[in-house]
């Protein structure tokens, strides 16, 4: 894995999340919170695990601390363009990170120790490439919801965007 390609990845990353973003606009309030039969359930809660999930392993690839998981909170975000402004100041956090690195940096190793005392390492590269892999799961539970309120996101698929922006 070369920087390149982990920087297409998260072009990739962020264009798919700007559907699913672009499509909750169409949604009322009450669809944007209430609960529905996904993982995290309201459209809100899922939007906001995978934005918390990106902030929290950014984080730990930069300082190798695991204290930012868990610390962006459901109710911090009343509205779906309240998500959406916090969503664009951490992917500009995540690309200014991203800018800084090497080839040589992505196979670094990044060591870090689990609230209960479990000491980790991974390669650096695999964990971002997990949060890009994270998102795509969840970005479908999102687009599930938003078919069901008859505001599908249309083509989430990587092809699709390398198709499209490429």
């Amino acid at each position: 894995m070369n920087l390149r390609d982990i920087l297409l990845l998260y072009d990739y990353n962020y264009s798919a999340s700007r559907r699913i973003l672009s499509a909750g606009a169409h949604v009322s309030p009450a669809q944007f919170i209430v609960g529905t039969g996904h993982s995290f359930g309201s459209l809100r809660g899922t939007l906001v695990h995978v934005l918390d999930t990106e902030y929290g392993w950014r984080v730990l690839c930069q300082h190798q601390t695991t204290t930012s998981f868990d610390a962006i909170e459901e109710d911090s975000f009343p509205t779906l363009d309240a998500l959406e402004q916090r969503w664009k100041e951490e992917g500009q956090s995540m690309r200014d990170y991203l800018a800084h690195l090497t080839d040589d940096d992505l196979i670094g190793v990044i060591r870090y120790t689990m609230d209960e005392g479990e000491k980790r390492e991974l390669v650096l590269w695999h964990c971002l490439l997990h949060v890009v892999n994270h998102g795509t799961h969840h970005r479908s539970e999102a687009a599930a919801i938003l078919t069901g309120y008859s505001h599908s996101p249309g083509e989430l698929d990587f092809t699709i965007f390398l198709n499209e922006e490429h």
